[in-house]
Protein backbone atom coordinates (compact mmCIF):
# COMPACT_ATOMS: atom_id res chain seq x y z
CA UNK A 1 0.00 0.00 0.00
CA UNK A 2 0.96 3.51 -0.73
CA UNK A 3 2.26 5.79 1.80
CA UNK A 4 0.95 9.60 1.79
CA UNK A 5 4.09 12.00 1.36
CA UNK A 6 5.09 13.96 4.83
CA UNK A 7 7.11 17.12 3.12
CA UNK A 8 4.02 19.10 4.44
CA UNK A 9 2.68 19.65 7.67
CA UNK A 10 0.92 17.25 9.75
CA UNK A 11 -2.51 19.85 10.02
CA UNK A 12 -2.47 19.94 5.91
CA UNK A 13 -1.92 16.38 5.81
CA UNK A 14 -4.92 15.75 8.23
CA UNK A 15 -7.18 18.07 6.40
CA UNK A 16 -6.34 16.26 2.92
CA UNK A 17 -7.35 13.13 4.63
CA UNK A 18 -10.37 14.10 5.43
CA UNK A 19 -11.47 15.24 2.27
CA UNK A 20 -10.19 12.07 0.60
CA UNK A 21 -12.61 10.24 2.86
CA UNK A 22 -15.50 12.48 2.61
CA UNK A 23 -15.37 12.28 -0.77
CA UNK A 24 -15.40 8.16 -0.99
CA UNK A 25 -18.39 8.70 1.41
CA UNK A 26 -20.39 9.82 -1.49
CA UNK A 27 -19.07 7.94 -4.29
CA UNK A 28 -20.59 5.09 -1.22
CA UNK A 29 -23.94 6.90 -0.91
CA UNK A 30 -24.40 7.02 -4.51
CA UNK A 31 -23.36 2.91 -4.86
CA UNK A 32 -20.33 2.87 -6.06
CA UNK A 33 -18.06 0.81 -4.36
CA UNK A 34 -14.89 1.89 -2.57
CA UNK A 35 -11.57 0.47 -2.11
CA UNK A 36 -9.18 1.56 0.97
CA UNK A 37 -6.08 1.53 -1.71
CA UNK A 38 -8.49 4.09 -3.63
CA UNK A 39 -8.70 5.78 -0.83
CA UNK A 40 -5.53 6.11 0.35
CA UNK A 41 -4.47 6.71 -3.67
CA UNK A 42 -7.04 9.42 -3.81
CA UNK A 43 -5.21 10.98 -0.70
CA UNK A 44 -2.00 10.63 -2.04
CA UNK A 45 -2.90 12.60 -5.49
CA UNK A 46 -4.49 15.18 -3.37
CA UNK A 47 -0.96 15.84 -1.54
CA UNK A 48 1.25 15.68 -4.25
CA UNK A 49 -1.06 18.13 -5.94
CA UNK A 50 -1.24 20.71 -2.44
CA UNK A 51 3.00 19.83 -2.40
CA UNK A 52 3.21 21.64 -6.23
CA UNK A 53 1.16 24.81 -4.75
CA UNK A 54 4.27 25.69 -2.12
CA UNK A 55 6.43 28.10 -3.07
CA UNK A 56 9.50 26.18 -4.28
CA UNK A 57 12.51 27.10 -6.91
CA UNK A 58 11.72 25.91 -10.82
CA UNK A 59 13.64 25.88 -14.13
CA UNK A 60 12.38 28.49 -16.46
CA UNK A 61 12.73 27.33 -20.34
CA UNK A 62 9.86 29.56 -21.29
CA UNK A 63 12.25 32.56 -23.03
CA UNK A 64 10.77 34.76 -21.38
CA UNK A 65 13.51 36.48 -19.05
CA UNK A 66 11.55 38.39 -16.78
CA UNK A 67 8.43 35.80 -16.77
CA UNK A 68 5.89 37.53 -14.38
CA UNK A 69 4.23 34.03 -13.09
CA UNK A 70 8.16 32.65 -12.23
CA UNK A 71 9.06 35.65 -9.62
CA UNK A 72 10.97 37.96 -12.52
CA UNK A 73 14.41 38.93 -12.41
CA UNK A 74 16.20 35.78 -10.33
CA UNK A 75 18.65 37.50 -7.99
CA UNK A 76 22.41 37.77 -7.72
CA UNK A 77 24.14 35.47 -5.06
CA UNK A 78 25.37 38.85 -3.50
CA UNK A 79 21.78 39.88 -3.62
CA UNK A 80 20.43 36.86 -1.80
CA UNK A 81 23.11 37.31 0.77
CA UNK A 82 22.79 41.24 1.46
CA UNK A 83 18.33 40.31 2.18
CA UNK A 84 19.56 37.40 4.45
CA UNK A 85 21.90 39.63 6.95
CA UNK A 86 18.93 41.60 6.62
CA UNK A 87 17.40 38.96 8.29
CA UNK A 88 18.47 39.85 11.73
CA UNK A 89 18.94 43.18 13.18
CA UNK A 90 20.08 46.14 10.73
CA UNK A 91 20.36 49.83 11.25
CA UNK A 92 16.90 50.41 9.01
CA UNK A 93 15.97 53.10 10.96
CA UNK A 94 19.06 53.73 13.35
CA UNK A 95 22.00 56.29 11.98
CA UNK A 96 25.17 54.17 13.88
CA UNK A 97 27.22 57.47 13.96
CA UNK A 98 25.07 59.79 15.40
CA UNK A 99 23.16 57.18 17.67
CA UNK A 100 19.51 58.25 17.12
CA UNK A 101 16.79 57.54 14.82
CA UNK A 102 17.38 57.71 11.50
CA UNK A 103 14.87 56.79 7.98
CA UNK A 104 14.63 53.73 6.14
CA UNK A 105 14.99 55.83 3.05
CA UNK A 106 18.32 56.83 3.68
CA UNK A 107 20.02 53.50 2.04
CA UNK A 108 18.90 52.14 -1.06
CA UNK A 109 16.84 55.26 -2.60
CA UNK A 110 19.92 57.50 -2.03
CA UNK A 111 21.99 55.36 -3.67
CA UNK A 112 19.88 54.72 -6.62
CA UNK A 113 19.69 58.32 -7.14
CA UNK A 114 23.03 58.10 -7.00
CA UNK A 115 23.41 55.77 -9.46
CA UNK A 116 21.07 57.78 -12.13
CA UNK A 117 22.07 61.48 -11.29
CA UNK A 118 19.10 62.35 -9.65
CA UNK A 119 18.95 64.82 -6.05
CA UNK A 120 16.90 61.81 -3.94
CA UNK A 121 15.50 58.66 -3.73
CA UNK A 122 12.73 56.48 -2.02
CA UNK A 123 12.00 52.53 -2.59
CA UNK A 124 8.37 51.51 -2.01
CA UNK A 125 6.81 47.99 -2.72
CA UNK A 126 6.47 48.61 -6.66
CA UNK A 127 6.41 50.56 -9.23
CA UNK A 128 2.41 51.16 -9.08
CA UNK A 129 2.46 51.80 -5.26
CA UNK A 130 5.24 54.52 -6.46
CA UNK A 131 3.28 56.16 -8.86
CA UNK A 132 0.37 56.23 -6.22
CA UNK A 133 2.30 57.80 -3.73
CA UNK A 134 3.30 60.49 -6.40
CA UNK A 135 0.39 61.58 -7.07
CA UNK A 136 -1.35 61.86 -3.67
CA UNK A 137 1.78 63.58 -2.49
CA UNK A 138 2.16 65.98 -5.42
CA UNK A 139 -1.63 65.49 -7.40
CA UNK A 140 -4.42 65.69 -5.01
CA UNK A 141 -7.14 67.37 -5.40
CA UNK A 142 -5.55 68.91 -8.28
CA UNK A 143 -5.21 68.27 -11.97
CA UNK A 144 -3.12 65.79 -13.84
CA UNK A 145 -2.19 66.26 -17.72
CA UNK A 146 -1.88 63.15 -19.65
CA UNK A 147 -2.12 61.94 -23.22
CA UNK A 148 -4.74 59.57 -23.95
CA UNK A 149 -1.97 57.19 -25.48
CA UNK A 150 -0.57 56.88 -22.36
CA UNK A 151 -3.78 55.87 -20.18
CA UNK A 152 -2.68 52.37 -19.96
CA UNK A 153 -3.61 49.13 -18.00
CA UNK A 154 -1.27 47.24 -16.62
CA UNK A 155 -0.96 43.63 -15.09
CA UNK A 156 -4.16 42.55 -13.28
CA UNK A 157 -6.87 44.81 -14.55
CA UNK A 158 -4.87 47.79 -13.19
CA UNK A 159 -5.35 50.95 -15.13
CA UNK A 160 -3.96 54.88 -15.01
CA UNK A 161 -7.62 56.56 -14.43
CA UNK A 162 -8.92 54.42 -11.74
CA UNK A 163 -5.18 54.31 -9.89
CA UNK A 164 -5.40 58.72 -10.60
CA UNK A 165 -8.89 58.48 -9.18
CA UNK A 166 -7.88 56.64 -6.14
CA UNK A 167 -5.13 59.54 -5.02
CA UNK A 168 -7.75 62.53 -5.40
CA UNK A 169 -5.78 63.27 -8.28
CA UNK A 170 -8.33 65.01 -11.41
CA UNK A 171 -7.48 63.32 -15.06
CA UNK A 172 -6.77 65.41 -17.82
CA UNK A 173 -6.40 63.94 -21.03
CA UNK A 174 -5.49 65.35 -23.65
CA UNK A 175 -4.50 64.67 -28.03
CA UNK A 176 -5.55 61.24 -29.34
CA UNK A 177 -4.79 57.58 -29.00
CA UNK A 178 -2.04 57.90 -31.28
CA UNK A 179 -0.56 61.68 -31.58
CA UNK A 180 -0.16 63.54 -28.51
CA UNK A 181 1.17 66.95 -29.53
CA UNK A 182 3.12 69.66 -26.88
CA UNK A 183 0.29 72.33 -27.30
CA UNK A 184 -2.20 69.59 -26.49
CA UNK A 185 -0.67 69.63 -23.05
CA UNK A 186 -0.07 73.50 -23.22
CA UNK A 187 -3.72 74.40 -24.25
CA UNK A 188 -4.78 71.80 -20.91
CA UNK A 189 -2.37 73.36 -18.39
CA UNK A 190 -4.26 75.89 -15.82
CA UNK A 191 -3.32 77.18 -12.33
CA UNK A 192 -5.16 73.83 -11.23
CA UNK A 193 -2.59 72.21 -12.85
CA UNK A 194 0.10 69.84 -10.31
CA UNK A 195 2.02 67.79 -12.84
CA UNK A 196 2.45 66.70 -16.33
CA UNK A 197 2.44 62.59 -16.74
CA UNK A 198 4.28 60.66 -19.21
CA UNK A 199 3.68 56.82 -18.90
CA UNK A 200 6.29 55.02 -20.64
CA UNK A 201 5.40 52.30 -23.06
CA UNK A 202 6.77 49.74 -21.39
CA UNK A 203 4.65 47.11 -21.51
CA UNK A 204 2.66 47.71 -25.17
CA UNK A 205 3.94 49.55 -28.26
CA UNK A 206 2.10 51.33 -30.81
CA UNK A 207 3.37 51.91 -34.22
CA UNK A 208 2.18 53.68 -37.37
CA UNK A 209 0.69 56.87 -37.88
CA UNK A 210 1.74 57.89 -34.09
CA UNK A 211 3.28 60.82 -32.60
CA UNK A 212 4.13 61.71 -28.94
CA UNK A 213 5.97 64.34 -27.03
CA UNK A 214 9.37 64.29 -25.72
CA UNK A 215 10.21 64.67 -22.21
CA UNK A 216 12.34 67.23 -22.92
CA UNK A 217 9.30 69.58 -24.88
CA UNK A 218 6.88 68.39 -21.77
CA UNK A 219 9.82 70.05 -19.33
CA UNK A 220 9.34 73.80 -21.03
CA UNK A 221 5.31 74.11 -20.19
CA UNK A 222 5.80 74.90 -16.45
CA UNK A 223 4.43 72.01 -14.38
CA UNK A 224 6.62 69.59 -13.22
CA UNK A 225 6.77 66.28 -15.45
CA UNK A 226 6.71 62.87 -14.15
CA UNK A 227 7.71 60.18 -15.58
CA UNK A 228 6.34 56.59 -15.09
CA UNK A 229 9.70 54.78 -16.64
CA UNK A 230 7.99 51.40 -15.79
CA UNK A 231 10.70 48.60 -16.73
CA UNK A 232 13.63 50.62 -14.86
CA UNK A 233 16.37 51.03 -17.43
CA UNK A 234 18.97 52.60 -15.07
CA UNK A 235 20.99 54.61 -18.08
CA UNK A 236 19.77 54.14 -21.77
CA UNK A 237 23.90 54.06 -22.88
CA UNK A 238 23.80 50.99 -20.89
CA UNK A 239 27.91 51.60 -19.48
CA UNK A 240 27.65 48.46 -17.56
CA UNK A 241 27.82 46.58 -20.76
CA UNK A 242 30.82 46.09 -23.43
CA UNK A 243 28.17 47.37 -26.01
CA UNK A 244 24.80 48.65 -25.28
CA UNK A 245 22.35 45.52 -26.48
CA UNK A 246 20.23 46.44 -30.01
CA UNK A 247 17.38 44.48 -28.32
CA UNK A 248 17.17 47.85 -26.43
CA UNK A 249 16.13 49.61 -29.03
CA UNK A 250 14.25 52.97 -27.77
CA UNK A 251 13.66 51.99 -23.91
CA UNK A 252 13.60 55.31 -22.09
CA UNK A 253 16.36 55.80 -19.48
CA UNK A 254 16.19 56.84 -15.83
CA UNK A 255 19.02 58.87 -16.32
CA UNK A 256 18.20 60.38 -19.24
CA UNK A 257 14.84 61.56 -18.53
CA UNK A 258 15.85 63.24 -15.22
CA UNK A 259 18.92 65.01 -17.63
CA UNK A 260 15.76 66.03 -20.26
CA UNK A 261 14.07 67.81 -17.28
CA UNK A 262 11.70 65.33 -15.77
CA UNK A 263 10.85 65.88 -11.71
CA UNK A 264 10.66 63.14 -10.52
CA UNK A 265 10.84 58.93 -12.36
CA UNK A 266 9.24 56.10 -10.85
CA UNK A 267 10.40 53.07 -11.92
CA UNK A 268 10.50 49.13 -11.22
CA UNK A 269 13.31 47.78 -8.85
CA UNK A 270 13.13 44.00 -10.73
CA UNK A 271 12.41 44.17 -14.47
CA UNK A 272 15.61 45.80 -15.88
CA UNK A 273 17.10 47.00 -12.87
CA UNK A 274 17.38 43.11 -12.17
CA UNK A 275 16.92 43.04 -8.03
CA UNK A 276 13.80 42.40 -5.96
CA UNK A 277 10.40 43.72 -6.20
CA UNK A 278 10.08 47.16 -5.62
CA UNK A 279 8.95 50.59 -7.01
CA UNK A 280 11.47 53.39 -7.11
CA UNK A 281 10.63 57.15 -7.03
CA UNK A 282 14.06 59.49 -7.82
CA UNK A 283 14.03 63.02 -8.63
CA UNK A 284 14.26 66.56 -6.92
CA UNK A 285 14.51 66.88 -3.56
CA UNK A 286 11.68 69.01 -2.39
CA UNK A 287 9.37 66.59 -4.45
CA UNK A 288 10.74 63.59 -2.39
CA UNK A 289 10.29 64.92 0.70
CA UNK A 290 6.71 65.42 0.12
CA UNK A 291 6.23 62.11 -1.14
CA UNK A 292 8.50 60.29 2.19
CA UNK A 293 6.35 62.63 4.26
CA UNK A 294 2.89 61.53 3.15
CA UNK A 295 1.12 59.09 5.45
CA UNK A 296 0.62 56.38 2.27
CA UNK A 297 4.18 56.16 2.47
CA UNK A 298 3.86 54.03 5.36
CA UNK A 299 1.11 52.02 3.76
CA UNK A 300 3.52 51.33 0.63
CA UNK A 301 6.80 51.10 1.97
CA UNK A 302 9.61 48.37 1.06
CA UNK A 303 10.46 45.82 4.10
CA UNK A 304 13.95 45.94 5.59
CA UNK A 305 15.55 42.37 3.06
CA UNK A 306 13.62 44.29 0.07
CA UNK A 307 15.88 47.30 1.24
CA UNK A 308 18.62 45.56 1.50
CA UNK A 309 18.13 43.78 -1.57
CA UNK A 310 18.20 47.20 -3.76
CA UNK A 311 20.66 48.38 -1.76
CA UNK A 312 22.95 45.86 -2.86
CA UNK A 313 21.75 45.96 -6.52
CA UNK A 314 22.59 50.08 -6.63
CA UNK A 315 25.99 49.34 -5.24
CA UNK A 316 26.61 47.25 -8.41
CA UNK A 317 25.50 49.81 -11.12
CA UNK A 318 27.75 52.19 -8.59
CA UNK A 319 30.68 50.21 -8.95
CA UNK A 320 30.32 49.07 -12.79
CA UNK A 321 29.78 45.46 -11.75
CA UNK A 322 25.92 45.39 -12.98
CA UNK A 323 26.59 42.93 -16.27
CA UNK A 324 26.79 40.31 -13.91
CA UNK A 325 23.62 40.85 -12.41
CA UNK A 326 21.47 37.23 -13.50
CA UNK A 327 18.96 39.57 -15.90
CA UNK A 328 22.10 41.36 -17.90
CA UNK A 329 23.67 38.03 -17.55
CA UNK A 330 21.12 35.79 -18.97
CA UNK A 331 20.25 38.56 -21.90
CA UNK A 332 23.28 38.87 -23.27
CA UNK A 333 24.67 35.68 -23.34
CA UNK A 334 26.36 35.05 -26.68
CA UNK A 335 23.87 32.77 -29.04
CA UNK A 336 27.18 29.96 -29.34
CA UNK A 337 27.37 29.95 -25.55
CA UNK A 338 23.71 28.74 -26.12
CA UNK A 339 24.22 26.70 -28.64
CA UNK A 340 27.32 24.13 -27.26
CA UNK A 341 24.91 23.68 -24.38
CA UNK A 342 22.11 23.04 -26.52
CA UNK A 343 24.43 20.54 -28.35
CA UNK A 344 25.45 19.06 -25.13
CA UNK A 345 21.51 18.26 -23.76
CA UNK A 346 20.20 16.87 -27.69
CA UNK A 347 23.34 14.77 -27.58
CA UNK A 348 22.15 13.12 -24.67
CA UNK A 349 18.37 12.49 -25.07
CA UNK A 350 17.42 10.63 -27.92
CA UNK A 351 14.61 12.55 -30.05
CA UNK A 352 15.96 16.00 -28.98
CA UNK A 353 17.15 18.56 -31.29
CA UNK A 354 18.61 21.89 -30.76
CA UNK A 355 16.63 24.58 -32.74
CA UNK A 356 16.98 28.73 -32.85
CA UNK A 357 14.26 30.22 -30.82
CA UNK A 358 13.68 34.05 -29.70
CA UNK A 359 13.40 34.94 -26.13
CA UNK A 360 11.72 38.17 -24.89
CA UNK A 361 12.87 40.30 -22.18
CA UNK A 362 8.91 39.56 -20.33
CA UNK A 363 7.37 41.49 -17.32
CA UNK A 364 5.91 44.02 -19.08
CA UNK A 365 9.51 44.83 -20.71
CA UNK A 366 10.09 45.67 -24.24
CA UNK A 367 7.13 44.80 -25.86
CA UNK A 368 8.03 43.12 -29.35
CA UNK A 369 11.48 42.98 -29.09
CA UNK A 370 12.81 39.87 -29.48
CA UNK A 371 16.35 38.33 -28.06
CA UNK A 372 17.79 36.11 -30.56
CA UNK A 373 18.33 32.94 -28.46
CA UNK A 374 18.81 28.85 -28.69
CA UNK A 375 16.95 26.22 -27.16
CA UNK A 376 16.10 22.20 -27.74
CA UNK A 377 12.66 21.08 -28.74
CA UNK A 378 11.17 17.13 -28.25
CA UNK A 379 8.33 16.32 -30.71
CA UNK A 380 5.79 14.85 -29.43
CA UNK A 381 2.20 13.22 -29.97
CA UNK A 382 0.61 15.07 -27.06
CA UNK A 383 2.61 17.69 -26.70
CA UNK A 384 0.65 19.03 -23.23
CA UNK A 385 1.55 15.58 -21.80
CA UNK A 386 5.34 15.79 -21.59
CA UNK A 387 5.07 19.88 -20.77
CA UNK A 388 2.63 18.37 -18.09
CA UNK A 389 5.43 15.92 -16.82
CA UNK A 390 8.09 18.76 -16.80
CA UNK A 391 6.52 20.52 -14.86
CA UNK A 392 6.48 17.67 -12.23
CA UNK A 393 10.19 18.08 -12.17
CA UNK A 394 10.08 21.64 -11.97
CA UNK A 395 10.53 22.77 -15.57
CA UNK A 396 8.17 25.23 -17.41
CA UNK A 397 8.71 25.09 -21.25
CA UNK A 398 6.43 26.25 -23.91
CA UNK A 399 4.68 24.88 -27.02
CA UNK A 400 4.98 25.29 -30.55
CA UNK A 401 3.67 24.01 -33.50
CA UNK A 402 3.72 20.30 -31.32
CA UNK A 403 7.07 20.90 -30.01
CA UNK A 404 8.03 21.49 -26.87
CA UNK A 405 10.64 23.84 -26.54
CA UNK A 406 12.87 24.52 -24.13
CA UNK A 407 14.47 27.74 -24.44
CA UNK A 408 17.95 27.75 -22.64
CA UNK A 409 18.36 31.49 -22.51
CA UNK A 410 16.96 31.87 -18.94
CA UNK A 411 18.00 28.54 -17.68
CA UNK A 412 21.04 27.98 -15.16
CA UNK A 413 23.94 26.40 -17.26
CA UNK A 414 23.75 24.34 -13.76
CA UNK A 415 20.59 23.30 -14.48
CA UNK A 416 21.05 21.57 -17.75
CA UNK A 417 21.58 18.26 -16.31
CA UNK A 418 18.18 18.50 -14.78
CA UNK A 419 16.71 19.51 -17.98
CA UNK A 420 17.96 16.73 -19.69
CA UNK A 421 16.91 14.42 -16.96
CA UNK A 422 13.27 15.62 -17.08
CA UNK A 423 13.84 15.66 -21.26
CA UNK A 424 14.73 11.63 -20.91
CA UNK A 425 12.10 10.63 -18.72
CA UNK A 426 9.33 12.74 -20.82
CA UNK A 427 6.46 10.06 -22.44
CA UNK A 428 7.05 9.74 -26.35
Amino acid sequence: MATLPTDIPHAMRAQIARAAVDAARSLVELGREVTPDAVFADAAARTAAARTRLLQPVVNATGVLLHTNLGRAPLAAETRAAMAVASGYTNLEYRLAEGVRGSRHEHAGHLLAAACGAEAGIVVNNNAAAVVLVLAAVARDREVVVSRGELVEIGGGFRVPEIMAETGARLVEVGTTNRTRRQDYARAITDATAIVLKVHASNYRMIGFVESTSVDELSTLGPPVVVDAGSGLLDELTPWLAARPGWLRDELGVRQCLERGAALVTFSGDKLLGGPQAGVIVGRRALIDRCVAHPLARAVRADKATLAGVQQVALAYLDGTAAALPFWHMATTPLIALRRRAERIAGAVDGVKVVDTDAVAGGGSLPGLDIPSVGVALAARVPELVARRLRTHGIVARIEGGNVVCDLRAVDPGDDDRLAAALRDAPA
